[in-house]
């Protein structure tokens, strides 16, 4: 189990917590759940109801969707979308490779959101450019 200090330099690497400052991840990382998955091992199932996001330590995640699929590796977060709007998952995630990350619960994750502006700037930041590469045409 990893020390607060570790867990805050783990997330120092996430783009979404990336300009929060050092004490206010601190809080955060107390809330966090550590998770290890093997190759081949689910995470989350598209339609499934759930409570948390996962931030990815170590491995790499396929993202899957009827229209794409998207691998992502250390410092990305995955099931925020179902935890900001409580809809069913949008996407099945699974380990690509073994992976360590975190699980951060909706309730710690919406305090986070009340309480630390920087945060929600974070959020809407992360989603813009998921958005972005999701739907601009590519250059040329």
């Amino acid at each position: 189990m990893l020390l607060t200090v570790e867990r805050v330099a783990l997330l120092r690497h996430v783009q979404l917590f990336s300009h929060t400052p050092g004490r206010v991840l601190a809080g955060i990382a107390e809330s966090l759940e550590e998770a290890a998955f093997e190759q081949g091992q689910v995470l989350m199932e598209a339609g499934a109801l759930e409570d948390w996001l996962f931030v990815v330590v170590e491995g790499e995640v396929d993202v899957v969707r009827a229209d794409r699929f998207i691998r992502m590796g250390p410092g990305t977060i995955v099931g925020e979308m179902q935890v900001l709007d409580a809809m069913p998952r949008s996407a099945t995630v699974t380990a690509a490779t073994p992976v360590r990350a975190f699980r951060l619960r909706k309730a710690a994750f919406d305090e986070a959101l009340r309480t630390r502006p920087e945060i929600a700037v974070g959020v809407i930041k992360e989603l813009t450019r998921r958005l972005r590469e999701t739907h601009e045409p590519p250059a040329g």
